[in-house]
Parts: C-alpha cells; structure tokens; sequence
C-alpha cells in the first residue's frame, strides 16, 4: 500500500466511523457476513488457537473467536481510529491483554508478523491496490485455516466501485476500493497449500474459508 493510500483509510475510516461501527456492533453485534465467516471458521474447531485478523476494524472477529477457543489475537490495521475502538472493546469484554495491535499496512509489515492458526480478512481485499501481495503474503500465514470476505467481481460491482472512487477523487482523498478476481485469489490461496472448505453468496459480497488438508 502506497504511503497515500495508507493515509487516505485513516482519513476515510476516522474516528467518527469507528465510533459508529462500535455502537452498531454493540447493539446488533457482528454484520450478517462477519457471522457466517465466523459460523463457518467455528465450525473447523479451534482448540486452541491463535489469530490473525488483518484490518479487523473494531475487531468483532477476535471478540467472538476468543470467546470460541482462540487463547491469543494480533490485529493489524491501517486505521488507528479502528485499532483504538477495537482495543475499547477489547477491554470492555476483559480480553484486552491477549490482542497485539500493530497499525499500518500489512504487506508492508508482513515479515514482523508470526502465522497464526486462523488468519481473517473481512472486507479488507477490496480495500487494498496488490491483491496478489496482500493474499500471498496473508495466506502464507495461515496455519490452518483462511478465511475472507470481499465482493462479488461482476461488471455490477465495478461501476459501484468506480462511482465510489470517483467521490473519493473529488474528496481528494488518495483512499480507493477495489473488485479484484475471484480467481486470482482462489488460485494465489490455493498455491499456498489451502483447500476451500466453505462459500456463500451474501449480497454484493462472498465469504470464503480455506484450511490446510
């Protein structure tokens, strides 16, 4: 991620948005996509486990998973206004002192971070310019299971996108959203050693677990 685009999801995800997202979570608890990510990571057992969760916003994986057997979580986030809401809840449920909050871009962090046994990127992959960098290098970390949500990759998609894009440009702020190809990341985690094991369509957006055979 380009210094730029790393400063422009700061911008876009503030501390407005966190504190929104947080309420949400707390009134409601995790999105309906978060859940069936969640359902089907659960249902590969964890016992025990640790967790990666890379641009895990206010963190509504690792709350649920440390709940469900996971011992320890690190976050990794471009958005400090995430990471600050997501270490607030963190203690607010008494967990706080098993998370490990690194901010900044994953890729560019990748060889401080240790692989986990779960590995999650929810709604992260469209958010992120090197898809091919981002999968590699997170996929690479999963010891046994990955699990990802980002959009469906029609033409549909696209022109939401570009609309969305366009704003951000005339916001002048360097932030950008992205549909890659379900393909691409299907193949980049599967070279890494990792079967797919759950899909669902959910909406605009498609959750997908791997784990290692």
């Amino acid at each position: 991620m380009t210094c730029s685009h790393c400063r422009g999801a700061d911008e876009f995800f503030d501390p407005g948005t966190a504190r929104d997202d947080l309420e949400s979570y707390r009134r409601s608890g995790p999105s309906r996509q978060t859940r069936a990510l969640l359902e089907a990571i659960r249902a590969l057992s964890l016992n025990p486990a640790t967790l990666l969760d890379i641009g895990g916003g206010i963190g509504a994986i690792q709350h649920d998973l440390l709940q469900a057997g996971v011992q320890t979580a690190v976050q990794v986030d471009a958005a400090q206004a995430y990471l600050n809401a997501s270490q607030s809840e963190a203690t607010r449920q008494g967990h706080a002192d098993r998370v490990t909050y690194l901010h900044g871009d994953f890729v560019t962090l990748a060889d401080q971070v240790a692989a986990a046994d779960v590995v999650t990127l929810d709604r992260v992959i469209c958010c992120y310019p090197d898809v091919a960098a981002l999968v590699r290098l997170s996929s690479e970390r999963a010891a046994r299971i990955y699990g990802v949500v980002f959009p469906l990759d029609g033409w549909w998609m696209r022109l939401g996108i570009h609309v969305l894009n366009l704003a951000f440009w005339l916001q002048r702020n360097p932030f950008r959203t992205f549909v890659h190809p379900t393909a691409e990341v299907d193949r980049i985690t599967r070279e890494n050693g990792l079967e797919r094991r759950f899909y669902r369509r959910m909406g605009l957006w498609q959750v997908i677990v791997y784990a290692r055979p």
